[in-house]
């Protein structure tokens, strides 16, 4: 039987290696990135006998790589993010990776450090006790998941590339052990809406580019009512908000630029490039001056039926319905390579990126017996 403690004891060690994304680092986050953590992965996967590969998503950020040969010929697979969000707003030493009362505390305890314990306890406890998984077995410790998402799809290209199918995938989120069949996707863009400066006592000698700003956000904001009119899909309705207006550079001067941004919530019905599309069509009909438009990300929605193989099983093993999330994860990425995909993992999603963090020693004892029925080894 694995023992919780040693679970804890592999997230206490993981918490303690800091991986804060850079795009969030700052004076407490230590040397920022995963590649101090990824390089201990591998190590770690190298010794529990895996087949390891590493590739660099990004400068000094790699994916890492885990493959195990099975009794049967398909293939299971974890993908496990390795970055955490900033530190700076948490209230205690971010990185003690403490452990009382029954909880592990410290940044990525719950958000996913605790599912990647799991993986590494039980994969330790297999090459101790010389037990083969029932079938291949690929873990997937990616980069970049909380800001830039491209961790994950370069992960699936790297299966593509070795022509390796997936019978089954969890993706590694807190979800209190209950099993997510979907969530929404996002498309978020921003415009530079160009105008022309001019001196406020002669305003028609400018271009306002806050004005005309102010009539494509009432075009936008139309665009979710009519969202929010749609009849309800398996994830709900889709969403559009504008989160951000900026422009003008004196109280005296016909603004000659304006920024905009907005945040779209995409389901499973329609397509994140053609949400792109309608959204440049739209800003093309109501901005009355010329604007660029960048795409910051674009990522479909997760969905599949809740009565799934997968699905339907870690519901039966964990007593829990399935459910979706409000919340992204790495699930989207997978659609080319896997045929079920789940996002499964222990703690509470109410813990992540907070002040505070912790995930309890019970959930983590949860999660780690569905891993080991799933891939048929004893714990």
């Amino acid at each position: 039987m694995l023992n919780v403690d040693k679970i804890a004891e592999w997230l206490t060690r993981l918490v303690q290696i800091p991986s804060v994304s850079p795009d969030q680092a700052g004076p407490r986050a230590g040397a920022p990135s995963e590649g101090k953590l990824a390089a201990a992965v591998a190590q770690w996967l190298q010794r529990f006998d895996g087949e390891v590969y590493t590739e660099d998503v990004l400068p000094g950020r790699p994916n890492v790589y885990g493959l195990w040969r099975g009794r049967e010929d398909r293939w299971l697979a974890v993908d496990v993010h390795l970055d955490t969000v900033s530190v700076e707003q948490m209230t205690g030493e971010p990185f003690s990776g403490q452990v009382t009362d029954g909880r592990v505390y410290g940044r990525g305890a719950v958000d996913t450090k605790a599912s990647l314990a799991i993986v590494l306890a039980l994969l330790e406890q297999m090459q101790q006790t010389g037990q083969r998984p029932a079938t291949n077995l690929l873990i997937a410790a990616t980069v970049d998941e909380e800001v830039g998402a491209t961790g994950a799809p370069a992960s699936a290209r790297w299966l593509q590339q070795r022509q390796l199918s997936l019978a089954q995938l969890i993706v590694a989120e807190p979800t209190l052990c209950a099993p997510i069949h979907g969530h929404k996707g996002v498309v978020r863009l921003a415009f530079q809406i160009q105008g022309k400066s001019a001196h406020s006592s002669q305003p028609q000698r400018g271009q306002n580019a806050v004005v005309a700003a102010a009539q494509l956000v009432m075009a936008l904001q139309a665009e979710h009512t009519r969202l929010q009119a749609q009849p309800p899909t398996g994830l709900g309705q889709a969403a559009l908000t504008v989160t951000l207006l900026q422009g003008g550079t004196g109280i005296n001067v016909v603004p000659d630029a304006c920024y905009l941004a907005l945040d779209r919530r995409v389901v499973e019905t329609e397509r994140a490039a053609t949400v792109v599309a309608g959204l440049r069509q739209l800003a093309q009909a109501n901005s009355p001056l010329p604007f660029t438009m960048q795409i910051q990300k674009e990522i479909d929605a997760f969905f599949q039926p809740p009565d799934t193989g997968l699905v339907r099983q870690l519901g039966e093993w964990t007593g829990n319905a399935p459910q979706v999330a409000p919340y992204g994860t790495n699930a989207w990425a997978y659609a080319p390579v896997a045929q079920e995909r789940v996002v499964f993992g222990p703690g509470s999603i109410d813990q992540a990126h907070g002040a505070e963090e912790w995930v309890t020693l019970d959930e983590l004892a949860k999660a780690a017996a569905v891993y080991g029925r799933w891939w048929g080894v004893d714990v």
